[in-house]
């Protein structure tokens, strides 16, 4: 189902994900008990609004990369989650470990026949997926509680403290974050040689780029790390890639080019074909080089161009994704 914009859809919305909730829509299972006052808590979200969730949430539903990824990191298995972004499946930097969750929907387009038929007992949303789409998170209410963990360019612990303490694992992602923090420190030492040089994150789609700027993960990784970006690209953005015009291409130039790609897909067409692997990343270079001015860049003609997961470097997520940014930058310039 594609979300709507009219009062009428919406109300056809709501509708619909009551009975489904309710579980009277032909189904002959009996619904699932609603949890007791006693197994119940109260957390608060990233709104300040106060949520009641059940104690040891079993069924949850996480609606987008960084709530999948911080369910995965804190060892809980989801009954579904949605595509990644530009992806017809999970992130690809998660598939292994969500190999097997059911799809529910894509990014910001949830199914709500297949979230109420999964029969959740906690819903996970951030600003990163229904962002300002409060009728969605409204809709979502009349299946399970949603807590809402984070804003589209927010803090990325922050957005993970919230995962963890809806889920009732406080404690564990305390260490989740510990040890990140201490991979962080382990591998700033190893980065003394290339201290002074400058850092570009380039997502290419199609024949043109964007940059992946200083609020998005693999910026505060980078920032984290203590490496340098170019002045065009030293400051935080508007939680979402900034695409870049042919004219100004110089803006994506840097000592190191980290460079990824989503594969010819978008949020709104996830089928367009493309993938956001290594593989995606060698043959959307080929394309740059067709651009003109791409091969005059430094980067490229001092063979510092460094192919990644696009997935993973242009896009978003958690502690996950955090901890693999690391490690990239580890295996590629330690």
């Amino acid at each position: 189902m594609t979300l709507g914009t009219t009062a009428a859809r919406l109300a056809r919305v709501a509708c619909l994900v009551t009975v489904l909730a309710l579980g009277v829509i032909g189904c002959s299972a009996t619904p699932e008990p609603v949890a007791a006052a006693s197994q119940t808590r109260t957390v608060t979200d990233v709104t300040g609004a106060e949520v009641k969730v059940p104690d040891r949430p079993q069924r949850v539903v996480p609606l987008s990369e960084p709530t999948l990824d911080g369910v995965l990191a804190l060892g809980v298995t989801p009954i579904g989650t949605v595509s990644g972004r530009g992806q017809s499946g999970v992130p690809n930097y998660l598939a292994d470990k969500a190999a097997g969750v059911p799809l529910l929907g894509g990014i910001g387009q949830p199914n709500f026949e297949a979230i109420g038929a999964a029969k959740p007992d906690l819903i996970l949303v951030d600003g990163t997926s229904v962002n300002n789409n409060p009728e969605v998170v409204e809709a979502l209410k009349h299946l399970a509680p949603v807590v809402y963990t984070g804003y589209a360019g927010g803090e990325w612990r922050t957005n993970f403290r919230h995962v963890a303490a809806a889920l009732g694992l406080v404690e564990q992602g305390e260490k989740v974050i510990a040890d990140y923090e201490a991979k962080v420190s382990a591998t700033t030492a190893s980065l003394r040689p290339v201290r002074e040089q400058t850092f570009s994150i380039v997502r290419w789609q199609g024949t043109a780029p964007a940059l992946i700027l200083k609020e998005l993960p693999p910026g505060q990784a980078l920032v984290d790390l203590g490496l340098r970006r170019p002045p065009a690209q030293d400051t935080f953005g508007r939680g979402h890639s900034e695409p870049v015009s042919l004219e100004n291409l110089q803006q994506i130039d840097a000592d190191y080019i980290f460079f990824g790609t989503l594969g010819g897909s978008s949020v709104s067409n996830t089928n367009a074909g493309g993938t956001a692997d290594l593989e995606g990343a060698r043959k959307a270079l080929k394309a740059a080089e067709q651009v003109p001015g791409f091969t005059k860049l430094n980067a490229y003609r001092n063979n510092h161009i460094i192919l990644v997961d696009g997935s993973a470097w242009t896009s978003t997520g958690g502690p996950l994704l955090m901890n693999r940014l690391v490690d990239d930058v580890r295996n590629e310039l330690g």
